[in-house]
């Protein structure tokens, strides 16, 4: 691997968490307001499967998958799409930006719990304080007496953005076999090609309700960020990191979504950034490097 290669799968997963970090602001301009946010995760999945086969049409590779990995293809698709996707958009129309971002932050503390209990992964003192600030500071951010003008019930929002962590953590330690033996660009794919099928009745009858006439030309350039810039292209930046860099280095990038999202929020959403949220926010961020730490040996 080259040094230009290394240098444009750094961009490239920069450029991904810049996507997610604004998509939080943007899903909260249109949703639920203009459209109910099954909806509009109905056209995000949808748009995005298009665009996945017509870029495997363009550039035709191994197509399939093994009959016998179909069931972890569908349970990928149930939790990396269906709950994980639905629960996110659901909870993020009902808490803020910054809230919803700093909790998605600890996913990888969900991860490490789901490695121990279904792998015998070894969980060390530092992992497990990491574990105790990571929850401690969520815990903190959900159950503060915060209120929000854009955020209608933020108790129950947070709780479903906790639960979308819990649902892509497993989706995480479920695809990894997947990863190791089919490309990460293919295995997307077919989790969001499943995942299309399992939301179709779920979100349907919020999809067809929605009242198109009531769209403007802002209205109109959200959706498409969200759905091409936040969804598609984003991915395809992931992708392409992971293909460059290790997974530490790729997932580091995390940490700067609430930045991006706390920005966008603050100036075009007037959100504040309060004591609570900044204590909250040294939890989770101090609580996700501890369970994130690799010792190097020298």
């Amino acid at each position: 691997m080259t040094a230009q290669q290394t240098i444009k799968a750094h961009w490239a997963v920069l450029m991904a968490n810049l996507l997610f970090g604004i998509n939080f602001s943007m899903v909260k301009y249109i949703s639920p307001s203009l459209i109910q946010p099954f909806g509009l995760n109905f056209i995000r999945v949808l748009v995005t499967v298009l665009l996945f086969w017509i870029l495997f049409l363009l550039k035709p590779l191994k197509g399939g998958i093994d009959q016998k990995d179909i069931p972890r293809f569908l349970l990928c698709a149930v939790t990396g799409v269906a709950i994980n996707q639905l629960l996110f958009i659901k909870g993020l129309t009902l808490t803020t930006p910054i809230h919803a971002a700093l909790l998605i932050l600890i996913t990888p503390v969900f991860i490490l719990v789901i490695a121990v209990l279904l792998r015998n992964e070894k969980i060390t003192l530092l992992k497990l304080f990491g574990l105790m600030l990571g929850i401690g500071g969520s815990c903190l951010l959900i159950l503060s007496k915060e209120t929000s003008a854009i955020g209608s019930n933020m108790l129950m929002g947070d709780v479903l953005v906790v639960i979308n962590a819990v649902s892509y953590a497993f989706y995480y330690v479920l695809v990894k076999p997947l990863m190791q033996k089919y490309s990460a660009l293919h295995v997307i794919r077919w989790v969001f090609t499943f995942g299309i099928v399992i939301i179709t009745p779920f979100c349907w009858n919020q999809f067809v309700s929605t009242d198109w006439t009531l769209f403007d030309a802002q209205h109109i350039a959200a959706l498409l960020f969200i759905v091409l810039g936040a969804t598609f292209f984003a991915y395809l930046f992931t992708v392409y990191g992971l293909q460059h860099l290790t997974p530490s280095a790729a997932g580091a990038y995390i940490y700067l979504q609430p930045v991006f999202s706390g920005i966008v929020s603050v100036l075009f959403f007037e959100e504040h950034l309060s004591l609570i949220k900044l204590i909250a926010a040294i939890f989770i961020f101090s609580g996700v490097y501890m369970v994130s730490f690799r010792k190097h040996s020298s």
